[in-house]
């Protein structure tokens, strides 16, 4: 939970940080969430590996560019204390704008701008929106400079979606991590919800949706009982 430094300022302490990707999970579903970040469960799919291949390729922190007025820096680790998260940007590019702020050993100001990676294409949900407003909170809060909008790039369609970072969308970050801090604290998993985005998810085996819909958890063991009896 917060608590107050030296300073007087509220904020978590670095161990009760939370991974900042969770937030995605968490929009996305709360049980998801919880067998992955409480239970430590994870299960591959044809979706987590071309998403992580496309991560690797965007964290190639090897590859660092300049193209005039423009820096591109490539897994750059972010935090914040005040949200207890921490993570890694794909991308952040630093633009030339006198609007900006100063980088070590770099003539001029700088505006930075993340840019976040996701296989497929834009989603309906604000999973993505959320994970990468986070981003721009942590890099505000270290760079101590106003961010108003980021990008995400989706492998299908090859292109990038430009999100603002609205106060409704700033709000729901803030929300979404408090809740996820009590469940932390807790150990709590909530229970399972069954939906068509059960058959896209990559812990289906692990979360059994399709234990919801039995009549109890005793009916459904003593149905495969039988089956391994006949």
């Amino acid at each position: 939970m917060p608590a107050d430094d030296m300073t007087g300022r509220t904020g978590y302490q670095e161990e009760d940080y939370l991974l900042l990707s969770g937030l995605q999970h968490f929009s996305f579903c709360r049980r998801q969430w919880a067998l992955i970040h409480i239970e430590q469960q994870w299960q591959e799919n044809l979706r987590t590996v071309e998403g992580m291949l496309l991560h690797q390729r965007a964290h190639d922190d090897r590859i660092q560019e300049k193209r005039g007025g423009l820096l591109i820096s490539r897994g750059m680790p972010v935090y914040s204390r005040e949200l207890g998260v921490s993570g890694v940007c794909d991308v952040v590019e630093f633009r030339q704008s006198a609007d900006g702020i100063p980088l070590f050993g770099r003539p001029g100001l700088y505006q930075p701008t993340p840019i976040e990676y996701k296989r497929g294409s834009p989603k309906e949900s604000d999973a993505d929106r959320l994970q990468l407003c986070c981003q721009a909170m942590c890099l505000e809060e270290m760079l101590s400079c106003p961010i108003s909008q980021g990008c995400l790039y989706y492998g299908e369609t090859k292109r990038r979606s430009p999100v603002e970072f609205t106060e409704p969308l700033r709000e729901q970050v803030v929300t979404m991590l408090e809740e996820m801090h009590r469940y932390f604290a807790r150990g709590y998993t909530p229970k399972v919800k069954p939906s068509k985005s059960c058959k896209a998810c990559s812990l289906a085996d692990l979360c059994l949706p399709k234990l919801y819909r039995s009549s109890s958890a005793e009916v459904y063991v003593k149905k495969h009982l039988m089956e391994e009896d006949s």
